[in-house]
């Protein structure tokens, strides 16, 4: 299928590891969806680089300010096609970032994320059923790195 045929999102997400914890987002499921953990991330605005995206869907969902290192992996996750509706894909990337500052908070109004929490690695990496596909993928993928 052409790009010109379905509709993309290209989003950009941080795994934050501290402590054998991962600090993630409580994702309200946007009246689409079942909630659930997910990677503090989000959306790339038009324009915006992926490292500055990271940034700023970070502070918005945590409260923390942070550093971005090194793209992690990408994943290309694709919607199933319904009638009525076009095709969409979205094409994520996952960077590892650290905390430089903030304090843990949510700062978004009426968006996506209720609340973030630091949850244990070991607890996040089981991906109980009430975690996005990207909080596997993103440890997966910490872990294949860290192992270098």
């Amino acid at each position: 299928m052409h790009f010109t045929e379905y509709d993309t999102r290209v989003a950009a997400y941080a795994v934050i590891i501290d402590a054998g914890r991962i600090l993630l987002s409580w994702f309200n499921g946007n009246h689409r969806t079942e909630p659930g953990w997910t990677l503090p991330g989000g959306g790339v605005d038009y324009g915006e680089q992926m490292p500055a995206a990271v940034r700023r869907e970070v502070k918005e969902e945590t409260g923390y300010d942070v550093e971005v290192g090194a793209p992690l992996t990408t994943n290309v996750y694709v919607v199933p096609f319904e009638p009525g509706r076009r095709p969409y894909q979205s094409t994520r990337v996952i960077f590892e970032a650290r905390i430089v500052g903030g304090e843990l908070g949510t700062l978004e109004v009426d968006g996506t994320t209720d609340f973030a929490e630091w949850v244990p690695l070991e607890k996040a990496a089981q991906v109980p059923e009430s975690a996005a596909d990207i909080v596997r993928l993103g440890i997966e993928a910490w872990r294949a790195q860290s192992t270098q």
